[in-house]
Formats: structure tokens, C-alpha cells, sequence
């Protein structure tokens, strides 16, 4: 018999919620661990009411840390790279709230001179060249804006769509580069991230680590490597490129990074990271401003506005995994006791399943394709474990309550 409810992409297909906040067991990068009381982690046919998610479990930790004796130990790091002249770490950053804060409050408070470097969006937002603009001039910072060739960039966006649902993945692929491949050149040995991913629900013992994980940088066989779902190989012959073309994509040496002994940390090690509060800082310190609407698809209006192609990238992992914008924004706001979560379940129900309108003619332009290419392509992504079609419309089978 044909199993109506397979999941597409290996995902647990039983959905179930966190008690805490509002994310689900369906949030990608690493499957979100449920916990009972006991801390005993749990087969999913268990009382969801004593179930919390990974990310949650950490944030009661995050209670009992120690953060002063951190701060020293962060003092002590900074003091064993700190210059009399020149740059001493490099902070990766798009001038928004995040890293913003990371930059200014290693500058300013401890002493440091970040040189900031930033991968531009495929598609600048005018809120979102303000606030990079801003991040220079009002925070007071050198950067380097790394712009990758625009028609490598737009065919492989074009791709990863198409292949993967995910037009963001060769942005993140550059984002993660950049920050290496300039400290690289400029002998630099340290770069600040702000915070550690694994906080939002990846392994939660990931964030005992201030280091980034350094797996993503092994080099690979270019032969081997697959963009946008596609082999790179296949990429240079089909769309008439040259391997130099992708240099900016390709995994940086591991052994020439150890080499130069660059070190890659989180300032969410050392210093309680809470996005609302980053924003207020930033706000204050380095000109950042929030957008003057909320952004599509969530209540907010000063997190992640600075690439006309963003809301895309939420809305699509709403279609591949029922988790969009607002559940990512309220959930990071249920934990830090901005809202409840009551408050947040309401938000998700308005919120998440809205379509981008804003952007969507310059996102078709950008990946040349057309509204019903784009539509048929969307529709073929959707798992059957989540999602059904009653009388001409598509609706979640379990929403978050």
C-alpha cells in the first residue's frame, strides 16, 4: 500500500511541537531533539506536553552559565591577539543587528580593530544599504564588500532553486568562505561570528564549543563538487564558465587555514546573546534601523531585511518543512521572554504561510524563470507527510496549537 505520508527530505513524519516554544521536529540542518522532564530524550508517541526542543533545553542552560568568569576567558583571547597597529580579528557581516553588535562591541568595549568584510546580497533592499552604509560610517569601521560575479551567481541561485528549494544556498556557501578567505590574505588570525547556529536547535552540545566547526572548509575534488545541486563540472560545461569563476565558492585548504593558525569563534560563547537585545545596541551604537513594515511572512522589522530575495528563502522552507519566518522569529522570542508562547502560536498562524508579493518580480527576473514555472516548481517540494490539498488549496495537515 502506498504510504501517503513519506517525508521528502528523511524528516520525523509524526510532527510534533515543542511545549515551549513554537518550533517543530521538522527544522532542518540537524532533526530537533525532544526531551522530557527527566531529560531522557523520547520516541516521538509520548505526552507532547512534556516535550522540549533542543534549543529550549540549551536556553535553560544558558540560565546557569557562568557569564563573567566567560567574559574573562574572552578578555584573556583577545588579549593573546590584540595589535598596537593593524587589524587583529576579521568580523564577517552584512551590517545588520548581529553583526553589528559583534563588530562595535569588540571595538569599543574591548579594545579590539575588527576589519569587517561583508558578502553582498543578490538583491540590496534600500533599508538594507542604509544600515551597511550605517555600520561603516556611524559605527566607524573599515570594511571590504566582497561582490561575487554576478552571472556565476544568479545561475547558481537559479539552480539551487530549481534543484533544492533553497535559492539561499549559494549565498551561504560565499557567507561562510569569506570570512576565512580574507583572513587568509590579510593574515589575520582571528574571526568573531556572533552567535553559535546550534543555539536555534542544532546539537545542543555544539554550543559548548567557542570555535566554529571547521569540517565545511576540508577541500574537496572540484570534479566532486556539487553546487546548487548540480556537479560543478557539469555547471563549466553546460554554461560555458571556467573553474577560476567559482573561486569564491570553493572550500577553502583546511591544513593552510590551520597553517596560518586562524582561529574562527562565536561572541555568543562568551557574551549572553539575545537578537532583541543586539538590535537595541545597534540601534544606539552603529545606525542601524528597522524597516518602516514588517517583513512578509512575520511580525518583524529589523531581522534579516537587507536581501530583496530573504523572504524567498523563509517561505520556501515553510513549503519544505511547515517552519517559516514567524515561528523562526517567535520561538527565539518565547525563549528570551519577550512574548509567550501563546502569543507566539498566534503570530505563526497569521504570519507564516504568507506569500512574498514585494519582491517577486525582481526574484523571477533574477532566476529567469516565470510566476507558473515558479508555482509548478514550489508545489513539487511539498512533502506529503505535511501537506495536503483539499478542494484546490494546499493546508499543513498538523498546525502548531
Amino acid at each position: 500500500m502506498e504510504n501517503k505520508n513519506f517525508s521528502l527530505f528523511g524528516l520525523p513524519e509524526e510532527v510534533i511541537f515543542c511545549s515551549k516554544c513554537t518550533i517543530s521536529n521538522q527544522r532542518p540542518s540537524s532533526v530537533v531533539e525532544f526531551k522530557n522532564k527527566n531529560n531522557k530524550k523520547k520516541g516521538i508517541n509520548i505526552n507532547v506536553k512534556t516535550l522540549l526542543c533542543d534549543a529550549c533545553e540549551y536556553n535553560n542552560k544558558k540560565k546557569e552559565i557562568n557569564w563573567s568568569k566567560r567574559e574573562e576567558e574572552l578578555v584573556k583571547l583577545l588579549d593573546k591577539y590584540r595589535k598596537p597597529s593593524g587589524y587583529d580579528c576579521v568580523v564577517p557581516g552584512s551590517g545588520g543587528k548581529d553583526s553589528a553588535f559583534t563588530a562595535h562591541i569588540l571595538k569599543y568595549k574591548y579594545g579590539m580593530n575588527p576589519l569587517t568584510v561583508t558578502w553582498a546580497p543578490h538583491l540590496y533592499t534600500d533599508i538594507g544599504w542604509k544600515n551597511f552604509t550605517n555600520w561603516i560610517h556611524v559605527g566607524g569601521f573599515d570594511n571590504i564588500l566582497f561582490t561575487p560575479n554576478g552571472r556565476v551567481h544568479r545561475k547558481l541561485t537559479s539552480l539551487a532553486f530549481k534543484n533544492l528549494l533553497h535559492p539561499f544556498q549559494p549565498f551561504i556557501i560565499g557567507q561562510k568562505i569569506i570570512g576565512p578567505l580574507i583572513a587568509m590574505k590579510f593574515n589575520i588570525p582571528l574571526i568573531f561570528y556572533g552567535e553559535n547556529q546550534a543555539e536555534y536547535g542544532n546539537n545542543i552540545d555544539d554550543n559548548e564549543n567557542p570555535k566554529m566547526d571547521e569540517k565545511f572548509f576540508s577541500k574537496t575534488n572540484n570534479d566532486n563538487l556539487i553546487l546548487g545541486g548540480v556537479p560543478l563540472k557539469e555547471i563549466i560545461n553546460k554554461y560555458n564558465f571556467k573553474l577560476n569563476d567559482f573561486e569564491p565558492y570553493l572550500p577553502l585548504d583546511l591544513s593552510e587555514i590551520k597553517k596560518k593558525k586562524i582561529e574562527q569563534r562565536y561572541l555568543g560563547y562568551y557574551v549572553k546573546w539575545d537578537p532583541q537585545e543586539c538590535y537595541y545596541y545597534a540601534s544606539q551604537n552603529t545606525g542601524f534601523r528597522p524597516n518602516t513594515e514588517r517583513t512578509e511572512g512575520s511580525y518583524s522589522k529589523y531581522s534579516s531585511i537587507d536581501d530583496k530575495i530573504d523572504p524567498f528563502h523563509y517561505y520556501l522552507t515553510f513549503i519544505k518543512f511547515g517552519i517559516g519566518r514567524a515561528t523562526y522569529d517567535s520561538c527565539q522570542e518565547v525563549r528570551n521572554e519577550k512574548i509567550t508562547r501563546e502569543e507566539g502560536i498566534s503570530l505563526v498562524k497569521k504570519y507564516d504561510s504568507e506569500f512574498p508579493k514585494k519582491y517577486l518580480k525582481e526574484f523571477l527576473k533574477y532566476i529567469d524563470i516565470d510566476e507558473k514555472e515558479f508555482f509548478e516548481i514550489v508545489d513539487r517540494f511539498r512533502s506529503p507527510h505535511i501537506w495536503e490539498k483539499n478542494n484546490g488549496d494546499w493546508k499543513l495537515k498538523k498546525e502548531i496549537k
